[in-house]
């Protein structure tokens, strides 16, 4: 129970950077930006096992995660004008 609220907690700070970083007005909530953080989070973690930059089991970083934030939130925005 302690790893999911660590990784809550670290998805929503890493969420809130993410946000604070991006240029522009981000109308997302407290969820979406916890989300947003976590799947960074995993996103950052997947292609650095891929590229080797990280061993299998071992998480990414916090520039990592924050960058894979920022990512998702340009493609969320995308997204979201589209429709």
């Amino acid at each position: 129970m302690m790893t999911f609220l660590g990784t809550v907690l670290v998805g929503f700070i890493v969420g809130l950077l993410a946000r604070a970083l991006k240029p522009g007005d981000d109308k997302l909530g407290w969820f979406m930006t916890t989300l947003l953080g976590i799947a960074g989070s995993f996103i950052a973690t997947y292609i650095g096992i891929a590229m080797n930059w990280y061993a299998q089991g071992e998480a990414a970083g916090w520039i990592a995660s924050v960058i894979g934030a920022i990512v998702l939130l340009v493609l969320y925005d995308l997204v979201r004008r589209k429709s």
